[in-house]
């Protein structure tokens, strides 16, 4: 207990160690030969074909209805996929957003009309969802979203941009948050969520390269562009309500720890078990990832007991975020530089070093995050 904060111990049963068993034998077979720099992008390469591959496994929505194309198995059983999926460097981002939150959103809002139609097809690997939260000069300060939806006969016609729209070019849908009534200066009040078809008249989307060269993030510009009624998710200017809970499925999971593994990997790789300085600095590592990964076990029990894990899931997100982007630094000062030239070590410190500065910023600012944290623990 640390002040407000109680957060419950969570042991994996036997179950998911078997489980975790078949995982591994599967991707040890479906990734093999993928190079280090390529599984050092972990969560954020795309590939809709391993994607597929997931889903015809029945690996993806695990914890989900057997109506919805799920196979109703624990929600430890999924944590253990998503650490063996991240461990590996496996390329799930097709599929991730999805999975980890829009379909969640449907079957809870939308149980008998949305998520019949579209989350099977999320299930298979085939079905692909982007985040419309951000906006141009927003950044994590959502409630200042300045994209408006204004009613019109048999839905919305949709204004504004959202951006950091991770594989919008490769998505079939967004989840955006709008404002349908009211002013920016109402905050919290008159937000609703609409799902948006990414094939929209109206709707165009801009490239943002990021500082590794990939082409990840995304500008779309919404210019009137319709929404049918049944597209909003739950009701009228509940939003806000809603994306929190949004934001604790995406600020608490393992990806929130495990985004550099693979510089971990290099490190124990050429490490000198008799050299006290490397033991030193690779056991702190694994310190960290300890209480990190406990820390989020126990968010995932939370969220399978029906809990709301905001100010928990807030500390995965910041703590972690620290841990990832002090793995390059780490690796450099360890190794006295980047390593031999066009070595493994060499090549995934240097995509790790250009992508981590993007880890405190997706799922909402260190800034922001303290500030949850405070006010849940009540020191502000």
């Amino acid at each position: 207990m640390i002040g407000a904060l109680d957060i419950p111990f969570c042991v994996l049963p036997p179950e998911c160690e078997r489980f975790r068993r078949e995982v591994r034998a599967f991707l040890g077979e479906r990734l093999a030969g993928l190079a280090p720099v390529d599984r050092a992008r972990n969560w954020m390469a795309f590939d809709s074909g391993f994607s597929r591959a997931l889903g015809e496994r029945g690996w993806i929505g695990l914890t989900w209805p057997r109506r919805y194309g799920g196979a109703e198995r624990s929600a430890l059983e999924r944590y253990v996929l998503m650490e063996e999926l991240l461990a590996a460097g496996a390329p799930v981002a097709a599929h991730w957003i999805a999975e980890r939150q829009s379909a969640l959103l449907l079957m809870r809002l939308c149980p008998d009309t949305l998520a019949p139609q579209i989350v099977p097809g999320i299930a298979r690997g085939e079905t692909y969802f982007a985040i419309g939260m951000s906006e141009p000069d927003t950044g994590s300060d959502l409630a200042s979203v300045r994209t408006r939806a204004r009613p019109v006969p048999g839905g919305w016609r949709v204004s504004g941009r959202k951006l950091w729209t991770s594989n919008a070019h490769q998505c079939h849908w967004m989840i955006a948050l709008v404002r349908t009534s009211g002013e920016v200066t109402d905050r919290h009040k008159g937000l609703s969520q609409l799902l948006i078809d990414l094939s929209s008249a109206g709707l165009s989307i801009r490239p943002v390269i990021n500082a590794a060269g990939d082409h990840d993030f995304n500008e779309v510009t919404l210019d009137e562009v319709f929404v049918p009624s049944s597209h909003l998710l739950g009701s009228e200017g509940e939003g806000w309500l809603q994306v929190g809970a949004e934001l604790s499925f995406e600020r608490s999971g393992p990806e929130r720890f495990l985004s550099s593994t693979q510089l971990v990997l290099e490190m124990l790789a050429i490490a000198d078990p008799d050299d006290a300085r490397h033991r030193v600095t690779i056991g702190r590592i694994a310190a960290r990832y300890a209480g990190l990964r406990q820390l989020s076990l126990g968010v995932s029990r939370l969220l399978a007991e029906g809990q709301d894990p905001a100010l928990a899931a807030a500390l995965v997100k910041d703590q972690g975020a620290l841990l990832e982007q002090s793995i390059p630094e780490l690796a450099h000062a360890l190794f006295d530089g980047p390593g031999p030239a066009g070595s493994s070590l060499a090549q995934v410190q240097q995509f790790t070093a250009l992508a981590s500065p993007s880890y405190s910023l997706r799922g909402g600012t260190r800034e922001i995050l303290r500030g949850i944290i405070a006010r849940g623990l009540g020191l502000r």
